[in-house]
C-alpha cells in the first residue's frame, strides 16, 4: 500500500489542530480545496476515514485519532532532522507563528519583531494578535506573549521585561475642572473611562487600600475594549483613564497627560514569551529564544533591569 506523501502527512496534522479546513489551509498556505483533496487522497490511499465533516466542525475520528498518535512524534522528528541541518546554514530559516494581544505586539514592534526580522530574513514571522488568551498548542501556534499573570501554569515563560506600574491619567484641563484625586474613592465623583474585558465583562479599577485589594466600579458612560482607544479618549479630555505606564509615559513627559494615584494601583507582571516544552525546537523558535536571551535583552540590562526567566506570577496585567 502507497501512503499519504509528507505534505498529505502535514495536511493531516494541521486540520487534526485546527478543525477548519480555511484556517488549516491558511497555515499551510494553499487553498481550502487543495487541502480537501490531500485529506481525501490520504483517506483513500489508507482506505480509512480519518476525518468526520460537517457544515460547522471537522473532528478526526477514532482511527483518525490513533493515526495522528503515531505520525506526530515522527514527523517532529523528521522535521528537526531537516533543521538541524539547517544549523550549518550562515542564518536559519523556517516559519515562526506567535499568538499576542493587540497591545503587547504594539509595544514590542519596534523593540523585539522588527529587530528579529532584520537578524533574521530567512524566517518567516507570522504575529496573530488578539486579545483572548487561547490555546497555542491547540491553535498551532510556536509561542504566546501575554503579561506573566496570563501565562498559563503548565508553560515554560521568558520574561520579557519588569514588572509594570500604572496610573490614573488626565489632561491639566481635566485636572483642572477637577480637583486631583487623594484616595482611590475620590474617583466615584470623576468621569472614568472603562475598560471592556475580552469576556465581556466590565474591568474594575484595582487599587491598594490598607494593604488590601480595593475594586472599585468606577462611574463613566463610555466604555472600551482596548487600551489604545483609552488613551485616545483620556488625551481628548474625555474623561479620565486607568492604564499601564508604558501607554502614557511620552504624553506625560510632554505634558498632555498627568497621572495620579500610581502608589496606591497593585504592579503587574510584565510581558513575557511563553510555549510549551518540546524536544525538538524548530530552527526558527531557537533563534527567536536566543535572540531574546541576547542582543533583545542587552540594552534593558544595560538599563538594570531584571530580563530572568520566570515563572507565571498571580497577578493578571493589563495591556
Amino acid at each position: 500500500m502507497r501512503g499519504p506523501s509528507l505534505e498529505e502527512l502535514d495536511s493531516i496534522i494541521a486540520l487534526a489542530r485546527r478543525r477548519n479546513f480555511r484556517a488549516a489551509a491558511r497555515d499551510l498556505g494553499v487553498s481550502p480545496t487543495v487541502l480537501s483533496q490531500r485529506i481525501a487522497a490520504s483517506e483513500a490511499k489508507l482506505d480509512v476515514r480519518l476525518f468526520n465533516r460537517t457544515t460547522r466542525s471537522v473532528a478526526a475520528t477514532a482511527a483518525g485519532e490513533r493515526f495522528l498518535a503515531e505520525i506526530e512524534p515522527a514527523l517532529a522528528a523528521l522535521s528537526h532532522a531537516f533543521e538541524t541541518l539547517d544549523e550549518t546554514r550562515a542564518s536559519p530559516r523556517g516559519w515562526l507563528r506567535i499568538n499576542s494581544s493587540v497591545g503587547a505586539a504594539l509595544r514590542l514592534m519596534p523593540s523585539l519583531f522588527l529587530p528579529f526580522c532584520a537578524a533574521f530574513p530567512e524566517i518567516e514571522l507570522d504575529l496573530v494578535t488578539e486579545d483572548r488568551l487561547i490555546d497555542i498548542v491547540a491553535e498551532g501556534f510556536d509561542a504566546g506573549i501575554r503579561t506573566m499573570g496570563g501565562v498559563p501554569r503548565d508553560m515554560i515563560a521568558l520574561r520579557l521585561e519588569p514588572d509594570q506600574t500604572s496610573s490614573v491619567v488626565g489632561t491639566p484641563d481635566y485636572w483642572a475642572r477637577m480637583p486631583p484625586p487623594r484616595t482611590p474613592r475620590d474617583l466615584m465623583t470623576h468621569t472614568c473611562i472603562r475598560a471592556r474585558l475580552p469576556g465581556g465583562d466590565l474591568s474594575p479599577w484595582e487599587f491598594l487600600e490598607g494593604g488590601k485589594l480595593l475594586r472599585l466600579d468606577v462611574p463613566g458612560k463610555l466604555i472600551l475594549d482596548h487600551a489604545g482607544l483609552m488613551l485616545q479618549a483620556a488625551l481628548s479630555g474625555a474623561g479620565v483613564a486607568q492604564l499601564p505606564d508604558w501607554w502614557t509615559e511620552a504624553d506625560r513627559a510632554e505634558g498632555r497627560l498627568v497621572g495620579h494615584l500610581r502608589d496606591v494601583i497593585p504592579v503587574h507582571g510584565g510581558l513575557a514569551l511563553y510555549y510549551p516544552s518540546r524536544r525538538h525546537p524548530s530552527a526558527a523558535f531557537q533563534a527567536m529564544v536566543d535572540f531574546i536571551g541576547g542582543a533583545y535583552r542587552r540594552p534593558a540590562a544595560e538599563r538594570g533591569q531584571d530580563q530572568s526567566t520566570a515563572g507565571p506570577q498571580a497577578n493578571a496585567g493589563k495591556i
